[in-house]
């Protein structure tokens, strides 16, 4: 990647992706931006030179929005946040997840409106460039006013308290600062308040399972083919008449990336051209319906967080005119409501999967022997991954139940609605988490059933991808345990290898 400019630059989750995937990622501050974050706590500046009671700067905070602090308390105050509000629980989050909100920090305070001095994004980044990794359990914050728990974890470790990780172990940060010789961050007026509020922390596991969420949609199209020429079904469904005459446009892009898979001689295909069947099961046949329809929610979903991503949610908010201004950015609610129904798009890739894994086991349908294995009632083939399919799917409408519809008023009923956003991005990105594997058992199923149409081969862009599981994962001759493979082709898919063969085959699908 080319170094990317934080505060100017325009983020989107696939930059962030890569930025948090990756060890002291590519990225710069301008001294313009710098200025403009200078020019802004100025105002702050102004304000607290006065008697004025602004709220966030001189004032308590939530409920206690109305206690006045004095001036000589002011500093205290904002240790006093964090270390009050640093109170989350659960498992920690993925490593890229801190590195990706350590970008995201850095980058929406570059805008200036959150009133603090450049010194704390410097401090940001001098944790990104060191890869000091603040500890931040996943449970604890209910979206609105912002990801103040989690967000308080991450400014824990900037003053040089809790813990973090580094160089692969857990640490004291104390110990850590010491060791790399950086100063902890000594906080000042407003600076706590903007550190712990605003959506960030949601919106990063957003780009995240958003990010994958398009891998799996790329995905899944591949897959299906294979499952259709494992079943000798029919590409008639996928005709652009079709989808010419209901337009939607997911289904036609669908639609043509199932034609250009089988493209070229086909000797499957071509072994049924005259056959009775005149239509195959909604799992196939609707697969441009269905994987359409998911792939438009997505559309929807870049959209939404991209703007997010490049948004000031703390408060109060700063502005050139010197006002302050309280308002309610740090709502989760649009990042909420994108990630319940990214939740949905991506279970829905899910559940037509199971369906054709099951048709692929299922001899009736399938003209394969049963269980897609050879010496059948002696070797179980994949009847029991077929289960883990089912049990996986189930799993997925539990997790696809959303979030953003519950709200629990805070704060003594001052914080009266809430977004759950942190709820549903962490369950959109386990449900692509669970989709991959999902994925996995049907391609492992689809090759196999091929295989068991030897000599009969599908195109050379099928055959290509069959290769390239069978380096993973060899054909089941007799039983054996699976568990390693699917893991392996689940890691394989959401990397990308799978839509990296096809593209490398000469066939570009969208």
């Amino acid at each position: 990647m080319q170094k990317f400019s934080l505060g100017k630059d325009t983020l989107t989750s696939e930059i962030l992706v890569k930025l948090g995937s990756t060890v002291n990622p590519s990225v710069v501050i301008e001294k313009e931006t710098l200025d403009k974050v200078a020019f802004f706590r100025k105002k702050v500046t102004e304000i607290l030179a006065g008697d004025e009671r602004v709220y966030g700067i001189n004032t308590g905070f939530g409920f206690l929005s109305n206690v006045a602090i004095p001036k000589d308390k002011l500093k205290q105050l904002q240790l006093n946040l964090v270390r009050s509000h640093a109170c989350g629980v659960g498992r920690p989050v993925a490593d890229e997840i801190v590195r990706g909100l350590l970008v995201l920090r850095a980058h929406t305070f570059l805008f200036g409106n959150s009133g603090i001095r450049p010194v704390v994004v410097e401090k940001v980044l001098e944790f990104l460039k060191a890869d000091i990794l603040p500890i931040i359990p996943c449970q604890g914050s209910v979206g609105a006013s912002g990801d103040l728990a989690p967000l308080s974890h991450l400014a824990l470790g900037l003053i040089g308290e809790g813990d973090v990780r580094y160089q692969g172990a857990v640490r004291p940060a104390k110990e850590v600062l010491q060791q790399c010789k950086i100063e902890p961050l000594a906080l000042e007026a407003k600076e706590g308040l903007s550190l712990i509020n605003g959506t960030q922390f949601m919106t990063v596991i957003a780009a995240f399972a958003l990010e994958r969420a398009k891998t799996i949609s790329a995905s899944a199209d591949i897959v299906a083919s294979l499952s259709l020429s494992a079943i000798r079904g029919t590409s008639a469904a996928f005709d652009p008449r079709i989808s010419a005459v209901r337009p939607q446009v997911g289904q036609g892009i669908v639609a043509k990336n199932m034609l250009k898979l089988f493209t070229g001689p086909d000797p499957i295909m071509e072994s049924h051209a005259g056959c009775d069947r005149v239509q195959d099961p909604y799992s196939f046949r609707c697969i441009p319906q269905v994987h359409g329809a998911s792939r438009d929610a997505i559309a929807h979903i870049q959209q939404t967080v991209d703007i997010e991503l490049n948004s000031v949610t703390d408060n109060p908010l700063v502005f050139e005119d010197g006002s302050i201004i309280s308002g309610g950015n740090f709502h989760g609610q649009p990042v909420a409501l994108c990630m319940d129904y990214l939740a949905i798009a991506v279970a829905e890739f899910g559940s037509i999967s199971e369906r054709r894994t099951e048709k692929l086991t299922n001899p009736n349908l399938s003209g394969l022997p049963a269980f897609v294995t050879r010496d059948s009632g002696l070797n179980s083939g994949f009847m029991i991954p077929h289960v883990v399919a089912a049990a996986l799917v189930s799993e997925n409408k539990t997790l696809a139940h959303p979030a953003s519809v519950d709200s629990i008023p805070t704060s003594a009923d001052k914080e009266d609605h809430v977004s759950m956003g942190p709820l549903a991005a962490r369950k959109a990105l386990e449900i692509t988490e669970n989709t991959r594997k999902i994925l996995s058992i049907e391609v492992l199923a689809a090759v196999q059933g091929i295989d068991l149409l030897s000599p009969l081969k599908p195109n050379k862009t099928l055959s290509l991808v069959m290769d390239a599981v069978r380096k993973i994962a060899p054909t089941v001759d007799v039983d054996r345990s699976m568990h390693k493979e699917i893991e392996a082709v689940a890691d394989w898919i959401i990397d990308g290898g799978l839509v990296e063969v096809v593209r490398k085959s000469g066939v570009h699908l969208q």
